[in-house]
C-alpha cells in the first residue's frame, strides 16, 4: 500500500477526493420495452420512486438499424428494448421529461450516432441547450464482435462513425460522454475478471487510437470517455478488479497518449449487476446476488449503478421488481454507512494484493494484443473472442461438476413453486409501430426527406464529418432504418468469417 489517497494519480482509490460524500453515485434502472408510450410511463415510474437518472434499452430491430417493418425484424419488435424508428418516437419516449435535468444514459451502439441525433432533436424541441444535455451513449462497437454480435458496419467504417461522433460531440454537445467502453457484456459472455478489464481497456485503447489518427488530440475528447463494467458474483475480486481498472487505465493514458488533462486519465464507469448470475430456479434469492454486487460496484468506487430485478431470468421486470431493485442501492446509498468513507477497504492485505495481480494479469494481455498488431487485429483473428469462449467452457464445466456452487440450481434445491409474475410487453404493439412508421413515410415532406440522405450518402463516400448529415436526415423524418441502409450501401455489412 502506497500513500495515494483518493482523487489522486493513478486513482486506485477513486477519482475524487471525497467520493460519495460529496455526491452519491447516479442510481439508474435499465428500461425500455414495447412502445415510446410504455417506456415513458416505466421512466417516469422510476423517476417518481427515485431514481437519479434515465437508463433507456433499445429493442434488436433498433439496435440493428431496422425499421419495425422489415421482415428480420418479425417477432422482436418492442421486445427487449424500446421500439424507435424515428424522431416522433423519440419525441414520445421523453414526453414530460426536461432533458436539460435528466442524465440519459442510453445502450446503444451500430445506431448510436442516429439515436443521439434524435435525443439531441428532442431536447432542442423541448427549448434545452444541448451543450448543458448530460448523459452516456454507449457508442462501444468493438465489444459487439467480440461478445454480442449487434454489428452492422465492418470494423473499420463502423470506427470512422465513432470518431465522427467525438469530433461533432466536442463542439455541439461537450457535456456528453461519447462512449461507453463496455467490459459488461464481455463479462456476461463468460470472461473472467482479469479478461474483462484487460479486453475493455484494449478496445479503449483502440478508440483513442483511432481518434487521434482522426485529427483529434488526446485532451479534447478523452476527458468524455467512460466506462461500462460488470459486477459480479466474487465479491473481494470485483472491488478490486474496479481499483486495477482506474490505476491501469491512468498509467495507459498518461504513459502511453501522454495526456496532460488530469480528466483524461480519470477512469469513470458505470456499473450494472450480472444478468448473467440472475437464475430462474428459487427468483427472490437473486436479491441477495444483486446486492452484494452492488455493493461491490460502490465498494469499488462506481459513478452510476443499475441493479438488476429478481425476475429477470424469467422476463422483463414488473413494475414491483424494479422497485426492489431501485430500494436495493438507495438503501446502501443511505443506510449502510459505506458511501462516509472513499475506497474503505483500501490497505486491506488482500485487497491490495489482488489489485495488484488483476493488474499484471490484464497487462499482460495488452502486451500480447499489442503484438498483434492491435484490438482490431486481434478481434479480426478470433483471438479475444476465443480467450472468452474458452474462459466461459471452463467455468460451466466446474458448475456441471459441481465445483462451482449455484445456490438453488446445482445445490440447495428445492421443488419450484408456481411460476412467480411475468412482465410481457403488448403484443399489439409490432403492429402498430409498423402502421406508424408507414403512416410516417406517406405523410412526411417528399423533397427534404430525400435531399438529407443523399447528403449523407455523399458524405458517407467522401471524408466529411457524417454526424452534422445524419442529424439532418434525422429532422427531415428519416428513419433510423432509412439511415443505416444509406451507409449500408456505403460501408456494407460485416459477417463473421
Amino acid at each position: 500500500m502506497t500513500d495515494e489517497h483518493p482523487g489522486q494519480f493513478p486513482y486506485t482509490r477513486g477519482i475524487y477526493k471525497d467520493m460519495y460524500r460529496a455526491r452519491l453515485w447516479t442510481m439508474r434502472q435499465y428500461a425500455g420495452f414495447g412502445s415510446a408510450e410504455e417506456s415513458n410511463q416505466r421512466y417516469r415510474y422510476l423517476l417518481s420512486q427515485g431514481t437519479t437518472g434515465l437508463s433507456v434499452a433499445f429493442d434488436l430491430p433498433t439496435q440493428m438499424g431496422m425499421d419495425p417493418d422489415h421482415p428480420l425484424a418479425a417477432g422482436e419488435v418492442g421486445k427487449v428494448g424500446v421500439s424507435i424508428a424515428s424522431l416522433a418516437d423519440m419525441e414520445q419516449l421523453f414526453d414530460q421529461i426536461p432533458l436539460e435535468e435528466i442524465s440519459t444514459s442510453m445502450t446503444i451502439n451500430s445506431t448510436a450516432a442516429i439515436l443521439l441525433s434524435l435525443y439531441v432533436l428532442v431536447a432542442r424541441s423541448q427549448g434545452a441547450d444541448p451543450k448543458k444535455l448530460n448523459g452516456t451513449i454507449q457508442n462501444d462497437i468493438l465489444k459487439e464482435y467480440i461478445a454480442r454480435g449487434t454489428y452492422i458496419y465492418p470494423p473499420r467504417p463502423a470506427m470512422r462513425i465513432i470518431t465522427d461522433l467525438f469530433a461533432w460531440a466536442a463542439a455541439e454537445v461537450p457535456e456528453w460522454n461519447t462512449i461507453s467502453i463496455s467490459g459488461y457484456h464481455i463479462r456476461e459472455a463468460g470472461s473472467t475478471a482479469v479478461q474483462e478489464v484487460a479486453f475493455t481497456l484494449a478496445d479503449a485503447i483502440a478508440y483513442v487510437e483511432a481518434a487521434i489518427a482522426a485529427g483529434l488530440a488526446v485532451d479534447t475528447f478523452a476527458p468524455r470517455l467512460s466506462f461500462f463494467f460488470n459486477a459480479h458474483n466474487n465479491f473481494l475480486e470485483e472491488i478490486a478488479k474496479f481499483r486495477a481498472a482506474r490505476r491501469l487505465w491512468a498509467r495507459i493514458m498518461q504513459d502511453r497518449f501522454h495526456a496532460q488533462d488530469p480528466r483524461s486519465l480519470m477512469l469513470r464507469f458505470h456499473a450494472q449487476t450480472a444478468g448473467s448470475t440472475l437464475t430462474a430456479q428459487q427468483p427472490d434469492v437473486n436479491v441477495v446476488r444483486t446486492t452484494l454486487q452492488a455493493l461491490a460496484a460502490v465498494l469499488g468506487g462506481t459513478q452510476s449503478l443499475h441493479t438488476n430485478s429478481r425476475d429477470e431470468a424469467l422476463g422483463l421486470p414488473t413494475s414491483e421488481a424494479a422497485k426492489l431493485a431501485l430500494r436495493t442501492q438507495q438503501v446502501i446509498a443511505h443506510e449502510s454507512g459505506v458511501p462516509a468513507v472513499p475506497d474503505p477497504l483500501g490497505g486491506s492485505e488482500y485487497i491490495e494484493n489482488l489489485t495488484d495481480e488483476i493488474e499484471r494479469g490484464a497487462e499482460s494481455y495488452i502486451a500480447q494484443i499489442d503484438k498483434m498488431g492491435g484490438t482490431l487485429r486481434a478481434i479480426e483473428e478470433g483471438f479475444i473472442q476465443r480467450e472468452i469462449q474458452n474462459a466461459s467452457y471452463e467455468y460451466q464445466k466446474k458448475v456441471e461438476s459441481g465445483e462451482a456452487i449455484v445456490v438453488g440450481v446445482n445445490r440447495f434445491q428445492e421443488p419450484e413453486p408456481t411460476a412467480p409474475k411475468v412482465f410481457k410487453p403488448n403484443p399489439k404493439i409490432e403492429q402498430l409501430q409498423i402502421d406508424r412508421v408507414r403512416n410516417l413515410r406517406a405523410t412526411r415532406p417528399k423533397a427534404p426527406h430525400a435531399a438529407s440522405l443523399e447528403s449523407l450518402e455523399k458524405a458517407a463516400r467522401a471524408s466529411d464529418n457524417l454526424m452534422p448529415h445524419i442529424l439532418s436526415s434525422c429532422a427531415a423524418k428519416a428513419t433510423v432504418g432509412e439511415i443505416s441502409d444509406r451507409l449500408r450501401k456505403v460501408f456494407g455489412e460485416y459477417r463473421e468469417s
